[in-house]
């Protein structure tokens, strides 16, 4: 079993930055990619950001490209999210996850390990 619990949401003006973490514990967690993803109000849940094994490999979905940074720290077993020039577009309960690192972007509904998700809003 792996636990996710994320932190370091709250509310942040148009332009600004945030670091999310997500601290993972169990047994296997070194063993996965983790990734973000978020839901916006009245919309599903959308990748964001994963990170191999390692913290080498890394992959963005378009928006985050050039604005988000994933990193991961295996010693902490922690994985963060950096969050600059945030829009309201951005507005969304955040989602740490763990699971196999092509499973993260392309077959979501098996993702096997969720964290209980943390709320950013952008306001304008």
């Amino acid at each position: 079993q792996v636990q996710l619990i994320e932190s370091g949401g709250g509310l942040v003006q148009a332009g600004g930055s945030l670091r999310l973490s997500c601290a993972a514990s169990g047994r296997t967690v070194s063993t996965y990619a983790l990734g973000w993803f978020r839901q916006a109000p009245g919309k599903g849940r959308v990748f964001v950001a994963k990170t191999g094994v390692r913290g080498v490999n890394k992959a963005y979905e378009d928006s985050a490209k050039g604005r988000f940074t994933i990193s991961r720290d295996n010693a902490k077993n922690t994985v963060y999210l950096q969050m600059n020039n945030l829009n309201s577009e951005d507005t969304a309960i955040y989602y740490c996850a763990a699971g196999r690192w092509d499973i993260l972007t392309t077959r979501i509904h098996e993702i096997p390990y969720w964290g209980q998700g943390t709320q950013v809003t952008v306001s304008s």
